[in-house]
């Protein structure tokens, strides 16, 4: 008998605590209630929900506050593109400005058989690890070639060739992922307003002589390119182009293309048929592009 009346009162004990508690969760819930704009979570569900952090925010959540909040712009989201542009501005009721998608570039056009003064590295075979140890090759600027940016790829956007990454452009969504994961900042977003977009093959800043001492395809900073092309500007050794300004469809390399010795002028992305069709009886390079920002000069090298 005792031991029932134990168990009863203990019984009873619990049930008025998880009814006290009850209540108190209740009032609780009321009292400390963040009123969340419906408009943020409309936004919110027509985001591709990747969190990727490629619009600049921590997460699609944030992004959507930005966007209700702050007036964000409603295009900035590189996974859904276009189609999810106007879904956000639907829910907003404004019109989608006119923008591109950014994809990634990488700034070096050399494999290992075309970089010159390789060591035997058997160190940690990562490009982070590699980059703080003097002497892995004779190109201080130049991609290191174990794929940092191909494992932070989550779209598998991205694949190595003989130490060079390959950017898939029908795969890339432009999050920026790659470009965080390499040490030596050779990788950018790039707005791309056309499917195929001219770049620079090359991020060597040296001289001429001296890239050619590094690289068998580096660019010589010659200045041939820059004078038969007004967008092709010198930036020290290197030419760079204005994207603000190039317009693909109205913009012709063909001179620029033939005057460079180094082939350091190429066209990457997806070639559409028009494409295909004109250089139907050409070669054309399998390089990637340079842009013109480096950490080479920033990096703490040893030895």
């Amino acid at each position: 008998m005792f031991t029932w009346v134990v168990i009863s009162l203990a019984a009873g004990t619990m049930l008025l605590l998880a009814i006290a508690m009850s209540f108190i969760l209740g009032w609780a819930n009321q009292a400390f209630h963040v009123e969340v704009d419906p408009k943020i979570i409309q936004v919110n569900d027509v985001l591709p929900g990747a969190n990727c952090g490629g619009c600049g925010y921590v997460g699609c959540n944030e992004y959507a506050e930005a966007v209700v909040l702050n007036g964000e712009s409603v295009s900035k989201c590189p996974v859904g593109g276009a189609s999810c542009a106007e879904a956000v501005a639907a829910v907003m009721g404004v019109e989608v400005e006119q923008s591109w998608p950014y994809k990634a570039v990488i700034h070096c056009g050399a494999d290992f058989d075309q970089r010159k003064g390789r060591m035997d590295y058997v160190g940690e075979k990562t490009c982070s690890a590699a980059n703080v140890i003097s002497g892995i090759q004779g190109c201080t600027y130049g991609c290191l070639g174990f794929g940092d940016c191909v494992v932070a790829c989550t779209f598998d956007a991205m694949l190595l060739k003989n130490g060079l990454p390959e950017v898939i452009y029908d795969k890339c969504t432009g999050c920026g992922a790659c470009a965080a994961a390499c040490p030596r900042n050779i990788i950018t977003m790039v707005p791309f307003k056309a499917e195929r977009i001219m770049v620079v093959a090359c991020c060597n800043k040296d001289f001429g002589g001296e890239v050619k001492a590094v690289c068998e395809v580096g660019c010589i900073g010659c200045k041939a390119c820059t004078k038969v092309n007004d967008l092709l500007e010198m930036d020290g050794n290197l030419p760079v182009l204005n994207y603000d300004v190039y317009d693909p469809a109205a913009t012709d390399f063909s001179d620029a293309l033939h005057k460079c010795p180094m082939d350091s002028l190429v066209f990457v992305g997806t070639p559409t048929e028009a494409d295909k069709q004109a250089v139907a009886d050409e070669e054309i390079p399998d390089r990637v592009e340079a842009d013109f920002k480096t950490t080479a000069d920033e990096a703490e090298w040893r030895g």
